[in-house]
């Protein structure tokens, strides 16, 4: 594999104003790709990596995008399109996370989860498809260990992703031979946040590589399915050091 496999290849990562969304923007620059990053509310923070993924030497651009909304969808891959040319890597990033017990979670709560984390990827992916067909391209989405392994606080959140990682199935199989779709599916990544500090210690503990996952984890992983045969599709690979096993 080449220092840049990705170099004339445009990318779309949804969510990449900041945190593993930021990190998987860069390495896709890093690796040669043209970049456009939704964001929501970030938008202060999509400019620093836009200006990140530009001192790299690749264009860039930051659209504000909704996933949750058709319209705000279409406009941004639209957006993308139009900027780099054509569309070749698809990252369905962007997610909410939240802790509830069940049987005090709402109804609100469980559609605000389902909605940007299944329906977004869902809405992205539908939206992109005609250019991804014409590119042979790629579509990563962006799983969870706790869509394999049930985690009794998460309820509503391991049942979107366990839903993204049925849809990344099916979309491999909808969309073959031309597009090939695999997930990545984080365990416990260290983000440096200080109010999870005794979490990160705790589950470092309990993961056989004794240590937790760093963005650039999940980000190489990325790549990685970015640039690999498209004989690699419909996978579910868990960046985690073992933790589920």
């Amino acid at each position: 594999m080449t220092s840049e496999p990705l170099l004339g290849k445009a990318a779309l990562v949804t969510g990449g104003a900041r945190r593993i969304g930021r990190e998987i923007a860069l390495q896709l620059a890093t690796a040669g790709a043209e970049v456009t990053v939704t964001y929501r509310t970030s938008r202060q923070e999509a400019e620093e990596t836009i200006k990140a993924i530009k001192d790299l030497g690749r264009l860039a651009i930051a659209v504000e995008c909704d996933v949750r909304s058709e319209d705000s969808v279409r406009d941004a891959v639209v957006a993308a399109v139009n900027f780099h040319g054509h569309l070749d890597v698809l990252v369905n990033n962007a997610a909410v996370f939240q802790s509830v017990p069940l049987d005090q979670l709402t109804l609100e709560q469980w559609d605000t989860v389902f909605e940007t984390n299944a329906r977004g990827p869902f809405l992205m992916a539908r939206q992109a498809i005609e250019y991804l067909r014409k590119s042979q391209g790629r579509i990563i989405n962006i799983g969870s260990l706790g869509g394999l392994r049930p985690w009794a606080g998460h309820a509503h959140y391991c049942s979107s992703k366990a839903a993204l990682h049925m849809l990344t199935q099916a979309m491999a199989k909808a969309f073959a031979p031309e597009v090939a779709v695999n997930c990545v599916a984080p365990g416990w990544i260290d983000l440096g946040e200080e109010e999870s500090r005794s979490d990160a210690e705790r589950f470092a503990s309990k993961t056989p590589m004794k240590r937790n996952g760093t963005a650039r984890d999940i980000a190489d992983a990325v790549v990685f399915f970015a640039s690999a045969t498209s004989f690699v599709t419909g996978q579910i690979l868990a960046v985690d050091g073992g933790l589920g096993l």
